[in-house]
């Protein structure tokens, strides 16, 4: 009798663009049904989704916008993710003496730091200012005026639960792309480490090394020069969002993690902190590693980085 062996179809990356919390997401699956692969990244897709409404400060209902609303009055019951969500910013905001910080000040007729004084703005922008309840899961913003947003680390935390879907539902091996911040699980089709090619900002076209990042987040800030930026009613780029005045001088920043939340969230304040402090706060940790590129495009790497050149 003739055996005949059928050979398994070969694995291959699905991917999918679509644009998600105001940015290109791309999300990859490593599979060899089409049709599976679809779905997969539609669940992902839902997650990703939910994440946004949840955390969304554009709609009266959103749980974020009742804690903003009863700021200096009285404290908010929240859901659980919720709460262990800024219970997590809390402590990441101790971990970088302030600079990390959900906190924003939007009074009425009070647009940005110009509007009402820096110093004022910057004693209502101060994460001491929630106090959490565990027992009861409550939220209070003591200050008047006070708001939260979780704009910074958002994208990482949404790839995180994306992720978790994914895994929960069979996918062994993926990427999260979240607007240029990556998560990754698992190998590619050949069984091989997924990596990413490292690049000056301002040469984006050039690679000048490899870095392995299977099973890892990264997620980059790059300093656009503009001391008038204002995201979330805080300056970005060169301007310190407690100081209110250029203090970096790093190009770009690349952290490396195990979560994207964590990436996501460590990245502004190392480019806030400069090459120095920031390095050492990096090398500190575990779990965490990065890659700073400084404004003479010198490359530093944390004790945990491994380049391929």
């Amino acid at each position: 009798m003739l055996a005949i062996k059928t050979l398994a179809p070969k694995s291959v990356i699905f991917r999918r663009l679509v644009r998600l919390m105001g940015n290109q997401f791309e999300i990859s699956v490593v599979g060899s049904d089409p049709s599976w692969a679809d779905e997969r990244i539609n669940d992902a897709i839902a997650e990703i989704t939910r994440v946004e409404k949840l955390l969304s400060t554009f709609s009266d209902d959103t749980p974020i916008n009742a804690i903003n609303r009863n700021a200096g009055i009285k404290p908010v019951k929240t859901n659980p993710e919720i709460f262990r969500l800024i219970d997590r910013s809390l402590k990441i905001a101790e971990l970088t003496h302030g600079i990390f910080d959900i906190t924003y000040y939007a009074e009425k007729g009070a647009d940005n730091f110009e509007a009402n004084g820096t110093a004022t703005a910057v004693r209502k922008i101060n994460s001491q200012n929630i106090v959490l309840d565990a027992k009861e899961q409550t939220i209070f913003l003591k200050e008047k005026g006070m708001r939260i947003s979780f704009a910074a680390n958002i994208k990482g935390y949404a790839a995180d639960r994306a992720k978790y879907v994914l895994q929960m539902q069979g996918v062994s091996s993926g990427v999260i792309n979240a607007g240029g911040d990556l998560l990754t699980w698992g190998a590619n089709p050949d069984n091989e480490p997924w990596t990413i090619a490292t690049a000056d900002p301002a040469q984006k076209t050039q690679p000048f090394a490899e870095v392995e990042i299977s099973n890892m987040a990264i997620a980059t800030s790059v300093n656009i020069g503009k001391q008038t930026a204002v995201i979330n009613k805080k300056y970005s780029g060169m301007i310190n969002p407690k100081k209110g005045f250029p203090v970096s001088r790093i190009k770009s920043v690349s952290i490396i993690s195990t979560c994207g939340e964590m990436a996501d969230s460590m990245a502004g304040p190392v480019m806030a902190m400069g090459v120095n402090a920031g390095m050492y706060l990096i090398n500190q940790l575990n779990q965490l590693a990065c890659i700073i590129i400084d404004d003479h495009d010198r490359v530093y790497t944390s004790k945990d980085v491994s380049i391929i050149n």
